[in-house]
């Protein structure tokens, strides 16, 4: 194990993504979000994701170099259509436009159709934030969940996620959590370190709880709270692929899978000024946020939150890293 400074990941990042077909400015969006995943412990969404893209760059599965095309269908909707691309550079070209229009209107939908998983849903909801307006964002995934009291994978971990400015640049609320009882990653994690699972989050390939990951990813992983996530799952499937004309998690193979068909996803993202209505959003947060200080113990979502300048990688993850670069 070492430790790598952020700017170091996101430098080796860029450079793996170049060395395997991607455009500079592609990569460069791709790199920030691999090290903003790194510096808040986001580990699933981080380093561990670089080699399944480089490997679908040199398939073609996911095109490095296409520029996304922004339309406007209606007076408070903007589409970026990542043309199978990656979807940080399609959200990044269109959230300008975006915040704008927001300003202009009071609200405002923010598609990004046909585009390579976005990874890590929040980080562009906090985006949204940092720029003063509440972001709530929607994504679909490779289909991994079975509805409750079934077997049969038909949506995917399907996360959203939630940020509230401060009114500083900075966050007052954040979350951004799969509507499964938990991500995928973590399942996978666990076959690589040979550890069981916790009850309750995955079934087997019959439809029988079980502890033995392996057995987790030959079945079907549960909605968080029973109907009460597979509810918000559906949600959010209908938010990330009925809106924005991208594919139903049923369509999409493997996230990670070096070659086959792109993977077309989509994700919606509401962007809501606080002031469109009443001056008093502040105060009434504020309220809400001395309650739950007063509860010892307790704390709003994304509270205390910080990027590090550096983490712990693992030598040999690092050293993959740096041989991709190498092309």
């Amino acid at each position: 194990m070492a430790v790598q400074t952020i700017s170091q990941i996101h430098a080796a990042t860029k450079q793996a993504l170049i060395a395997h077909g991607a455009g500079d400015w592609q990569a460069d969006e791709v790199a920030k979000a691999t090290a903003h995943s790194e510096a808040h412990g986001n580990v699933i969404c981080g380093l561990q994701y670089v080699e399944s893209y480089c490997l679908q760059l040199a398939s073609g599965r996911v095109d490095g170099r296409v520029m996304p095309e922004i339309s406007q269908p209606r007076a408070a909707a903007l589409l970026s259509d990542a043309k199978c691309g990656f979807a940080q550079p399609a959200f990044a070209a269109a959230l300008p436009r975006a915040v704008a229009l927001t300003r202009e209107t009071g609200i405002a939908m923010l598609a990004v159709a046909q585009s390579h998983t976005c990874t890590s849903l929040g980080y562009f909801t906090e985006q949204i934030a940092q720029a003063g307006l509440i972001g709530i964002g929607f994504t679909n995934a490779s289909p991994v969940v079975a509805a409750p009291g079934g077997k049969t994978r038909v949506i995917g971990t399907n996360p959203i996620a939630m940020s509230v400015p401060d009114g500083e640049e900075g966050l007052a609320m954040h979350f951004d959590f799969s509507t499964s009882a938990v991500a995928l990653g973590k399942i996978a994690m666990a076959k690589y370190d040979g550890r069981p699972i916790p009850e309750g989050w995955a079934l087997d390939s019959e439809g029988h709880p079980t502890t033995n990951p392996e057995a987790a990813l030959k079945g079907s992983i549960v909605s968080a709270g029973g109907y009460r996530g597979w509810g918000l799952g559906l949600m959010a499937e209908l938010m990330a692929a009925a809106m924005t004309g991208s594919v139903n998690s049923l369509d999409v193979a493997g996230l990670k899978l070096p070659d086959g068909p792109p993977h077309r996803l989509g994700q919606m993202y509401l962007l809501m000024d606080t002031g469109s209505f009443t001056d008093r959003f502040g105060a009434r947060f504020a309220r809400l946020a001395q309650a739950v200080a007063e509860d010892e113990g307790a704390r709003l979502p994304g509270q205390n939150r910080k990027a590090a300048d550096s983490v712990d990688v693992p030598d040999a993850l690092w050293d993959k890293i740096m041989g991709l670069g190498r092309g």
